[in-house]
């Protein structure tokens, strides 16, 4: 198997559809052989029924629930302990992560030899223009 991702969640009914697609379309599209390992960490809403869904309609899709909230290191633990992949990347449920980046993480680990691939979200800066002004 090539990729395992890890998903912490907690209460996150609403995106975990969008986010399963969003990573599926991915993975498929790269063809990587993957596993989506959802945690869901003592949610109260109905995410782990979503988790459930996902899982009978695909394959690829395992679930870990916690009857409480233990935090995201504890869940986290929980998703390495049976990942199964040769790269495991994470991501948050909330859809601020982009599954685009996938691709990129991967190859850095398996081509690009590194060991551990940190990333971080930020703002682009603007090119101001070279204009002259005259007075």
């Amino acid at each position: 198997m090539d990729i395992s991702v890890v998903i912490p969640l907690l209460n996150e009914e609403e995106s975990l559809h969008e986010l399963h697609d969003w990573i599926a379309n991915v993975m498929q599209s790269n063809q990587f052989l993957y596993e989506l390992i959802f945690i869901d960490d003592g949610s109260t809403d109905t995410s782990w029924s979503v988790i459930k869904e996902l899982s009978a309609k695909n394959k690829s899709v395992k679930g870990i629930r916690f009857q409480k909230n233990y935090g995201k290191s504890q869940a986290l633990d929980a998703g390495f302990g049976i990942a199964q992949g040769q790269v495991v990347i994470t991501m948050d449920a909330d859809l601020q992560d982009s599954p685009d980046e996938i691709p990129e993480l991967y190859k850095l680990i398996t081509e690009d030899n590194f060991d551990l691939v940190s990333g971080w979200k930020k703002r682009a800066l603007r090119q101001c223009c070279n204009e002259k002004y005259s007075f």
